[in-house]
């Protein structure tokens, strides 16, 4: 097994053999000799060498360095495990025992090995080759001499005989290395064309894939906002449906509380009127005049009823009353309007009420840290900020903040319209804006808004408000009033504006310009219990 590992360390990635006279390029991957050096000359004049291992790449061919204990414990390898040498080309002399050839001999049509070679003859007919078995497509079909010449307009290999006096006759021909290196500097060119190509194809490929990240990662938070807000409308409609089912019971027992008093009293009446219908059944089944005429009761007003009264039982009976439908709509449409205008809020500006669905942008902003100011401090997700009285001791770039404690965002915008929401600390004074890229990052003109490239909306300690841009100041008759912030860009327009999403929401103020930079949004927190989070 460890014999079979250490095989493994010793070969060579680009043909699979063991090392043949090893050497290491600079990122110190090794390969043998011959095999990088075709590599590297595949890659020449393709703009950069790279390692077929790693992908290293270097604008200069890279210098190859001698691996001898690679090569030592290679050839140590091929000597005490012969059974495991790569496959390859025998010596054809070699009768005992098979010795890889290092070059075939195209007159003798026979492969030699470095013992072998060295004794062999060094006339120019003797014409030797990489060791190879397929000698027949290296000599003339015709003539069986060795092919020399290349033939462009036949576009094919011939010997000398056919260059002289066969069918190749007055044909502009060339040596085979001259006619080889013609078609390797056709073949880098090509190579060059397809290596270009292939990384074309790459980066659209990568285009495609973050695209396609984005609209997953946009799908999923589309869905997740519109199955929250159809939740909590239907949540809504269900107290409402309570609601208005309540009131409908409320009228339907007062109703039948009245109907039932007033079939009481009638029932009393009932009562009454039957026996004074018998008493003058009575009377009416006597013979006896006297008796009759005697029978003063009947003579009395009250005995029946007057018009008067017999109307004033009729009212009671319209006055009963009926569901009180005209109130039971305006209970159900108050409700279903209250639905509706809590689902305009959640659009929280007119300006945004085309976006529903993507008002909340907030998830696609996080915080640069490397803006971040020495005195903030920075949360893991890149999404709150707070002053700090502890130097954090951030290396200084460029880009940071250095007199104050300021941060931006990492995104910007550059066209389009924006919209996004921050909460505040109710407490301590913080700065909540847009600014340039171009934002001086030391001295007074530093600070977002006291300066013409930034545009700031500064909460005191005492709940005071002013807009600040190009050093100047205006006071707002607001106070604070919430720890909810809305932000709204229109950068084509030159719009910006701030809302506090209050019930109801309050437009504090509106800057407009007519933006040339980019704008990132931008953060002061004074240390102390002061934060924005976006």
């Amino acid at each position: 097994m460890a014999s079979a590992d250490l095989r493994d360390e010793l070969t060579c990635s680009i043909c699979l053999n063991i090392y043949t006279d090893p050497v290491t390029l600079p990122c110190g991957h090794s390969f043998c000799r011959t095999c990088i050096g075709d590599v590297l000359d595949t890659q020449e004049g393709s703009g950069a060498y790279k390692c077929p291992e790693c992908r290293a790449e270097s604008q200069e061919r890279p210098a190859l360095a001698n691996a001898r204990k690679l090569r030592n414990i290679a050839e140590n390898i091929r000597s005490t495990h012969p059974e495991q040498q790569e496959a390859g080309i025998p010596c054809t002399y070699c009768i005992q025992s098979p010795v890889p050839a290092a070059k075939t001999c195209l007159h003798c049509e026979a492969s030699l090995c470095e013992n072998h070679l060295r004794v062999h003859s060094k006339s120019a007919e003797h014409v030797l080759t990489e060791p190879t078995t397929s000698l027949e497509n290296r000599k003339c079909s015709v003539h069986k001499e060795i092919l020399k010449y290349y033939c462009c307009e036949d576009a094919t290999c011939i010997c000398v005989s056919c260059s002289l006096a066969g069918e190749h006759r007055g044909h502009q021909v060339e040596t085979l290395n001259e006619a080889s290196e013609k078609k390797k500097v056709k073949l880098r060119n090509i190579l060059q064309k397809l290596t270009s190509q292939r990384e074309e194809a790459e980066k659209r490929v990568q285009s495609l894939e973050e695209l396609r990240r984005q609209v997953q990662g946009k799908a999923a938070g589309v869905t997740e906002r519109v199955t929250a807000l159809i939740r909590d409308i239907r949540k809504q409609l269900e107290a409402l449906e309570k609601r208005v089912l309540s009131e409908i019971s409320r009228q339907e027992e007062q109703v039948s509380l009245r109907v039932s008093d007033l079939i009481r009293q009638l029932e009393i009446k009932k009562e009454e009127l039957s026996r004074k219908m018998g008493d003058i059944e009575k009377l009416c089944d006597m013979t006896d005049p006297v008796t009759i005429l005697q029978g003063r009761e009947s003579d009395r007003e009250d005995y029946c009823d007057t018009e008067e009264n017999t109307q004033r039982h009729d009212i009671k009976v319209h006055d009963v009353g009926d569901l009180d439908v005209g109130l039971i709509s305006v209970t159900l449409h108050s409700g279903l309007a209250g639905i509706v205008t809590g689902i305009t809020k959640r659009r929280r500006v007119p300006e945004a009420s085309d976006m529903l669905l993507d008002v909340n942008t907030a998830s696609d902003m996080l915080l640069g840290i490397n803006t971040a100011g020495r005195y903030v401090s920075v949360s893991g997700d890149l999404k709150t900020v707070s002053g700090s009285r502890i130097n954090q001791r951030r290396p200084e770039t460029p880009e940071r903040f250095q007199d104050y404690p300021q941060v931006l965002s990492s995104r910007s915008f550059s066209s389009g319209r924006h919209y996004w929401e921050v909460e505040v600390s109710e407490s301590g004074e913080w700065i909540v804006g847009m600014t340039y890229p171009s934002i001086e990052r030391r001295g007074g003109q530093s600070v977002i808004g006291n300066n013409s490239k930034s545009w700031g909306l500064w909460k005191l300690n005492n709940k005071i408000y002013y807009m600040l841009h190009d050093s100047k100041s205006i006071r707002l008759p607001h106070s604070s009033s919430c720890h909810r912030l809305g932000i709204f860009l229109d950068y084509e327009a030159g719009r910006l504006s701030f809302y506090e999403l209050c019930d109801p929401i309050r437009h504090l103020h509106t800057f407009t310009a007519a933006f040339t930079e980019p704008l990132h949004a931008g953060f002061w927190v004074f240390w102390g219990n002061s934060w924005v989070r976006i």
